[in-house]
């Protein structure tokens, strides 16, 4: 008895619980801060009474008080910023305010600033001093701002907030990849497993067809179905060799696309005319020829299909300044605009059969295997399209 484990949803199921568990410890971060901010505030406006009040007792002090105390109270306080404003509103002393001006004049302006910041927020203590005449009291107001440990506590649950973030991307990147990794693993044993599955009978196939040779020896269509099982010893050959880095050795670019073109001339309609357009002098480049041949195949077959059996291809392939270059040109259907950025990723197709992994699979050899570079040149609705592989000279 077999049990299928279904990966999508055990995969959903892990970015969830990542994402639920990430919700908590934020909510749970916020909540715990936001009581600690709360309750380290009223701590330090708790401080700042106390050291209002010793500023009034400085203030009424005779020669019984104990100014020690007193001064250790004022002196005592290193990390609330606080200034005292006299009745009519002017700055007397200030403590623990950053001012960042250079001048003087601006230094002042910069601290006026910060003060009515401090009254408009509410944070303003009045004490009530002696008079020096028998009308009202003179007083003071004490104000002042929260602390720099009080801020970076508020803004606290918002880092960790991004750092569990982070965490979670890297998570759920790391278990994409990992799903990725798994199902490569599958494709390239399915690969390998098809291309030796398919030993065995093309080299049955090829004995028969040389007995064939021997037994019929003017008959014309054995050499063509000797080609048709080379072709399948090839196919066979691509398929062991997915999954490994294939071995690039100079070649004549031209002696590859011509064998393609050969290969489907004579397996198309002859409504279908391919040409080619290539320098006379050979195009040497260092590439694998079976892989190499696929794709130019596998533009071709595109080509057919999107002409619906019946157009023209032309290939052209050149030497340019810094790269070889191929282009295939056809006179199909051509590719909308909005399809244009989508047509080399897996799945795309135009076909109702169909895998839609050719133009998929023909970047990734283009640019993985042989570093290179595949693209559409240029596309136009009812009017065809043209591919251009670029190559770069060694």
């Amino acid at each position: 008895m077999q049990v299928k484990v279904n990966w999508t949803d055990s995969a959903r199921q892990v970015r969830i619980f990542l994402v639920a568990a990430a919700v908590l410890i934020a909510v749970a971060s916020l909540v715990v801060s936001s009581l600690l901010v709360r309750d380290l505030s009223k701590e330090e406006s708790y401080n700042v009474e106390v050291w209002a009040e010793a500023m009034r007792a400085f203030d009424r002090a005779d020669e019984n008080t104990d100014l020690q105390l007193v001064l250790k109270i004022l002196e005592g306080n290193n990390t609330i910023p606080v200034a005292v404003l006299d009745s009519r509103g002017h700055i007397q002393t200030s403590r623990n305010v950053r001012v960042t001006a250079r001048s003087e004049a601006d230094s002042v302006a910069e601290l006026q600033r910060l003060v009515t910041s401090m009254r408009r927020s509410g944070r303003v203590i009045r004490v009530e001093m002696e008079g020096d005449s028998l009308a009202a009291p003179d007083y003071i107001e004490v104000c002042y701002d929260e602390s720099l440990m009080l801020r970076r506590l508020a803004y606290y649950p918002y880092v960790q907030w991004s750092v569990v973030l982070v965490f979670i991307l890297v998570a759920v990147f790391a278990l994409m990849s990992s799903r990725r990794a798994e199902q490569n693993k599958v494709w390239v044993g399915l690969s390998k497993e098809t291309a030796h599955q398919l030993g065995t009978p093309i080299s049955s196939l090829m004995a028969w067809v040389e007995v064939l040779k021997e037994t019929y020896p003017e008959d014309a269509l054995l050499p063509e179905m000797g080609k048709d099982v080379n072709r399948l010893q090839r196919i066979a050959e691509r398929f062991s060799k997915i999954g490994s880095l294939p071995e690039n050795k100079p070649d004549n670019l031209n002696e590859v696309v011509e064998h393609v073109v050969e290969y489907i001339g004579k397996r198309v309609s002859h409504k279908v005319q391919i040409t080619t357009q290539m320098p006379s002098h050979p195009l040497v480049v260092n590439i694998c020829a079976p892989l190499f041949e696929w794709v130019i195949e596998n533009l071709c077959k595109n080509a057919i299909d999107a002409m619906e059996g019946e157009g023209r291809i032309h290939i052209q392939a050149r030497e340019e300044e810094d790269v070889f270059s191929v282009e295939v040109s056809d006179t199909g259907k051509g590719i909308p605009k909005k399809r244009l950025h989508t047509v080399f990723k897996a799945g795309y197709t135009t076909k109702a059969r169909g895998w839609g992994l050719g133009l998929a699979l023909c970047k990734r050899i283009v640019e993985e295997y042989h570093e290179g570079r595949i693209f559409v040149k240029n596309s136009e609705v009812g009017n065809g399209t043209t591919f251009r592989i670029e190559l770069k000279k060694r």
